[in-house]
C-alpha cells in the first residue's frame, strides 16, 4: 500500500538516480525519467560526426549507383536523411533516389519509414518489432545467396548482422553515413564514470552500442574498468534499449536488461519495474521503510537523505536488527577518516532526514541498530 502511495505521489523512480549516456534524444529520455521521479545525470558518451565530405560515403554511393544492389536496408532516420542530403551535395541525389526506387527497400522502424517517404520513396517492408534481428530473419528466409545487400550503417558495423548475411552467401556493402567519436569535452563522461564507480547511480542507460563501447573505453583509459564492471554487475543496473546495444557490455561479462520493444518509452517503463524491485523494504519501529538510491520512503513519504546518511543506512540494513559498531560504520562513510565523531554527526543528520528518530537505536558503547519490528526478527536474522 505504501509503495503504491509513493508511486502515485512521487513517481515510481522517486529516490533513484539514472545515468544517461545518449547523444541523440537525451533530452527526451531525461524528461521521461524525471517525469517518473528520477534524478538524471547526463553525459553524452559520444558525438555524431556526419560524413557528408567523407570519401568512404562518396565511394559507397557511387558504387551503388553504378552497380545496383538487390536490397537496401535503412537503419536510422537521421542516417538515411544524411545520406540523401550528402548525395544532393555531390550532385548525385537524383541518381541515388532513382536507384533506390528499383531495389527492395527495407526500413528498420517507423521513423526510418518517415524519412524514406519524405524523400519520395516507398519502403517494401518494415518489421513490427523495429528490430534488426527481424530484418535479418526476413532476409535469410528470402535467401540471400548471390544477392547484393546494402546496409546504411549507424556509426559502426552491426555485430553479427553482416557476418550472418555473408555466411549465407550475400555480398554486403556498408554505407557509412556517420560515425561515432568520443565527446570533445570528456569532463561530463568522467563525472558519470565516477558516479557509477562510487555507486552514486542506481542505473546506467544505453541507447546505442557505440555509447556503451565509448564509456567502457574511457573507463579503461582511466584505469577504472574493473571498478566499473564490478559496479555494473552488482549495484548499478545497466539498462539497454535493445540487445545490439548491450553487446559491448555483454562482451565484458556484464548482464544487462532490455525491454521487449526497443524504444525509449519501454526502456523507461522497464526501469520503473526493475529499480523499485531492487530496493530494500523493511518493517522498522512500526513503519514501512524502503531504502532507495538517494532517498528513503517512510510509510510512502519520500525523505531525501544526504550521501553520508545513505551510506550509514545501507550499512545498517545489510544486517537489519543487528548492532553495527561505530568502527564499521566509520568505514562505510566516504572520506570520513578515523574520527568516530563523524559517525555521530552523520547519524544525527540521518535521523533528522528520516523524520522518525526511533527508526535507528543507539546501543550504548556498542554502536547502532535498525529497530526492526519483533515479528520480522526471525525473517531477517540470517540476512
Amino acid at each position: 500500500m505504501y509503495e503504491q502511495q509513493a508511486t502515485e505521489q512521487h513517481g515510481p523512480l522517486a529516490g533513484f538516480t539514472v545515468g544517461v549516456t545518449a547523444a541523440r534524444r537525451a533530452d527526451e529520455l531525461g524528461a521521461l525519467l524525471q517525469r517518473r521521479g528520477a534524478a538524471v545525470l547526463h553525459a553524452p558518451a559520444l558525438r555524431i560526426v556526419p560524413l557528408s565530405d567523407d570519401s568512404e560515403l562518396l565511394a559507397a554511393t557511387k558504387d551503388l549507383i553504378d552497380q545496383a544492389p538487390d536490397v537496401v536496408v535503412a537503419t536510422t532516420a537521421i542516417g538515411f536523411r544524411g545520406w540523401v542530403e550528402a548525395a544532393d551535395g555531390w550532385g548525385l541525389g537524383e541518381a541515388l533516389l532513382d536507384r533506390l526506387r528499383e531495389v527492395e527497400l527495407l526500413a528498420r522502424g517507423p521513423k526510418v519509414k518517415g524519412s524514406i517517404r519524405a524523400a519520395g520513396l516507398t519502403e517494401d517492408w518494415s518489421p513490427s518489432s523495429e528490430s534488426m534481428a527481424e530484418v535479418l530473419d526476413r532476409l535469410l528466409e528470402e535467401g540471400v545467396e548471390g544477392r547484393r545487400v546494402a546496409i546504411q550503417l549507424h556509426g559502426e558495423p552491426l555485430p553479427g548482422f553482416v557476418e550472418a548475411l555473408r555466411a549465407a552467401g550475400a555480398e554486403v556493402v556498408g554505407v557509412p553515413v556517420y560515425r561515432w567519436m568520443p565527446p570533445e569535452d570528456l569532463g561530463p563522461m568522467d563525472r558519470l564514470l565516477d558516479a557509477a564507480v562510487s555507486r552514486g547511480l542506481d542505473a546506467l542507460s544505453f541507447t546505442s552500442a557505440p555509447a556503451a563501447a565509448s564509456l567502457l573505453s574511457r573507463a579503461e583509459d582511466r584505469g577504472l574498468l574493473p571498478e566499473l564492471l564490478a559496479a555494473l554487475n552488482h549495484d548499478v543496473l545497466p539498462a539497454c534499449v535493445g540487445p545490439v546495444t548491450a553487446l559491448p557490455l555483454q562482451a565484458r561479462g556484464v548482464d544487462t536488461v532490455s525491454p521487449e520493444r526497443f524504444r525509449l518509452g519501454p526502456l523507461v517503463q522497464l526501469l520503473c519495474q526493475e529499480l523499485p524491485g531492487r530496493a530494500r523494504s523493511l518493517p522498522i519501529a512500526g513503519h514501512r521503510v524502503e531504502i532507495r538510491g538517494h532517498a528513503v520512503l517512510v510509510d510512502g513519504g519520500l525523505r531525501p537523505v544526504p550521501p553520508a546518511g545513505m551510506s550509514l543506512l545501507r550499512a545498517l540494513s545489510r544486517r537489519p536488527g543487528w548492532v553495527v559498531s561505530r568502527a564499521e560504520l566509520l568505514r562505510a562513510l566516504p572520506g570520513a577518516g578515523r574520527d568516530e565523531h563523524a559517525v555521530e554527526t552523520a547519524m544525527a543528520r540521518l535521523r533528522t532526514a528520516l523524520g522518525a528518530p526511533k527508526l535507528i537505536q543507539t546501543v550504548v558503547k556498542r554502536g547502532y541498530r535498525l529497530a526492526l519490528d519483533p515479528a520480522a526478527d526471525t525473517k531477517y536474522a540470517d540476512v
